[in-house]
């Protein structure tokens, strides 16, 4: 098999799910059927990581993967970096680091040595294309509201949100409308954190109880309903006293265009005095879900309650 022009790689960032997949993907394309060795760097001695990395007798293909090299003490770095600026034939490194910890000094160096792979966390705004492009991987182009109401559905979980593309585009053939994904998803809907703060901040307070007690039966946490709520009323903060085009703001804010319209639409039914009562409800919130209060279920159900009472 063909060498790639880079046997050292370095996967960077703090998301795990993309840190896996971006790693998977390199194993693939140096060769899959290769001796595969993984480490952990926090754990590894300065023998294994010496062993693994040195050459084989016969200069066999190997791939050696080193998770959280952040974690890495300082002999086993020094090692690790020797190991990236002179790689055994045959050996593909695979490097993974946070970008933060005790080595996070040696970042420069391994980026400028490595092929780098970036796998931060999206943001809220980066989540719409992510599920976009995991749909054209499939040769599927769904349309903006399919990709809207998956998100809603499902929630902000990317493993959960590529795993949720790889069904619907096999179960429904491509075929997508947003009557199809809430039909296909009508058990999670109803326990979505997302779902729930739509539900609350649209003034429908019934069906916002009904799905927070659902949720809370399932085992979510109270924290992530409040963390969606919190979000929720966050954009209708920004957008309940704004008027423009949709796309032009959604440039300014950071959201994609087609939230923005949607968030601007529900923003509108608000009041100033409303929201300003619902970030108080949030702030209370934040700090009872958290800890500092009494009974959360409750605090999170007395809220959903409030905020949606505010928005009718």
């Amino acid at each position: 098999m063909e060498r790639m022009l880079n046997p050292v790689h370095l996967v960077l960032g703090e998301d795990e799910f993309l840190a896996e997949r971006a790693t998977n993907a390199i194993i693939d394309r140096a060769n899959p059927a290769a001796e595969l060795t993984k480490l952990r760097a926090g754990d590894v001695t300065e023998g294994e990581l010496a062993q693994a990395t040195s050459p084989s007798l016969f200069a066999e293909d190997r791939i050696v993967v080193v998770e959280h090299a952040e974690q890495a003490g300082k002999e086993p770095t020094e090692l690790l970096l020797q190991a990236a600026l002179d790689p055994a034939p045959g050996l593909t490194l695979i490097i993974g680091h946070t970008g933060g910890g005790r080595q996070k000094a040696m970042v420069p160096k391994f980026s400028k040595i490595a092929e780098v792979h970036q796998v931060d966390p999206l943001r809220e705004n980066e989540r719409h294309t992510w599920v976009m492009n995991e749909f054209r991987r499939h040769g599927v182009r769904p349309t903006p509201d399919v990709v809207a109401a998956l998100l809603e559905s499902v929630g902000s979980d990317l493993r959960e949100l590529a795993s949720a593309v790889d069904q619907l585009v096999a179960d429904t053939e491509g075929e997508l409308t947003v009557a199809g994904v809430r039909a296909y998803y009508s058990g999670v809907a109803e326990v979505s954190g997302f779902d729930i703060a739509e539900q609350a901040v649209t003034g429908r307070v019934d069906k916002a109880l009904a799905s927070t007690r659902r949720a809370l039966q399932l085992g979510m946490s109270p924290v992530a309903i409040a963390a969606a709520l919190a979000v929720k009323v966050g954009d209708i903060a920004r957008l309940y006293n704004t008027r423009g085009n949709p796309n032009q703001l959604a440039r300014t804010l950071g959201m994609h265009p087609f939230a923005a319209k949607k968030a601007m639409q529900i923003a509108h039914n608000w009041s100033g005095q409303a929201v300003s009562e619902a970030v108080i409800i949030i702030a209370d919130l934040d700090a009872e879900v958290k800890g500092q209060g009494g009974d959360e279920e409750f605090a999170l159900e007395d809220a959903v309650r409030r905020i949606a009472e505010l928005a009718r």
